[in-house]
């Protein structure tokens, strides 16, 4: 009963193989077609990633190792002239203590304080009306403070807190040129590594973008080959249908050449080539692999089919 149910199952025409057996093989194709795409797109993204990644160590972290090694010896430096200003503040200090303890014999502290004197008193004399003796008395006292301010400048010339506090202006300069400087390397460092970070985030997207497209390599491949084996499934169907038709005794039509018998042969050759065409990849893929070379997907798939 089941075997008559079997026999009795309607067969589907040739016309409807052919067209299923076209529909298979452009769906195949298409999604081959697409897989090459997705491999174009993987290299495009590796050669992207590279060259990032070249740009963010052959320039970016190279300028900015080279401005934090200038930043270091600054900061150096700077250490350097801090502890001695701090020396030569304690230095003054003591000697301040020591000096306040003795008395100088001249009245006034400073030069500034005695010329500011002498041009009141050259002031009063333009300006005032004033008898000839008091003229003569303001006039000797005008002598008197440049002879203080002489003495006075001669002294400070001579006085190591004077000394100490002319060292002292020239460290703080150099102090302050360092404190400039360090500011400016310190920006160009960091200018310089942010642009290193940026590039190795563009990395990190790339990458995430690069794991979504291998994903959907691998979704279409499979689709791929299910439409492969389906195709497969049809053509050996084919070629089963041909073989029983040409066993039939008394058909005409076979004892001509069969009309596909061409095809399929032909389709034998193209298999053979294909087969020629994997192998000769299969042994690239092989030398590749020996050398040390990167494999794409394919390559790597060959090598993986061919360990089975």
């Amino acid at each position: 009963m089941s075997k008559d149910r079997a026999d009795s199952k309607p067969r589907i025409s040739f016309k409807a193989l052919q067209n299923q057996l076209e529909d298979f093989k452009q769906k195949r194709d298409d999604l081959n077609k697409k897989t090459k795409e997705y491999i174009k797109s993987l290299q495009d993204i590796d050669m992207k990633i590279n060259k990032c990644l070249k740009t963010a160590r052959d320039v970016y972290k190279k300028k900015r190792d080279h401005w934090n090694r200038k930043v270091k010896k600054l900061k150096a430096k700077k250490i350097e002239y801090k502890n001695l200003l701090d020396s030569i503040i304690e230095e003054k200090k003591k000697l301040q203590k020591s000096k306040s303890k003795k008395k100088g014999h001249n009245i006034y502290s400073s030069i500034k304080q005695i010329e500011r004197k002498i041009d009141n008193l050259e002031r009063i004399i333009e300006i005032e009306n004033l008898e000839i003796s008091e003229e003569n008395a303001i006039i000797d006292k005008i002598r008197e403070l440049a002879t203080n301010k002489l003495e006075l400048l001669q002294e400070q010339q001579n006085d190591e807190l004077y000394k100490i506090e002319r060292k002292t202006e020239i460290v703080k300069i150099n102090l302050n040129k360092i404190y400039e400087q360090l500011n400016k390397w310190s920006e160009k460092s960091q200018t310089n590594h942010q642009a290193m970070l940026d590039l190795y985030q563009t990395v990190n997207e790339l990458r995430d973008r690069k794991k979504k497209e291998e994903e959907s390599l691998i979704e279409n491949k499979k689709k791929a080959d299910i439409f492969h084996e389906k195709y497969l499934g049809l053509m050996n169907q084919r070629k089963k249908r041909n073989n029983n038709r040409a066993k039939r005794p008394y058909n005409n039509r076979n004892r001509n050449k069969p009309r596909y018998n061409g095809n399929f042969k032909k389709q034998n050759q193209n298999q053979e080539l294909l087969n020629k065409m994997k192998q000769d990849k299969l042994a690239v893929a092989l030398e590749k692999q020996k050398s040390g070379k990167k494999l794409n997907l394919f390559e790597a798939r060959l090598i993986l089919e061919q360990s089975k």
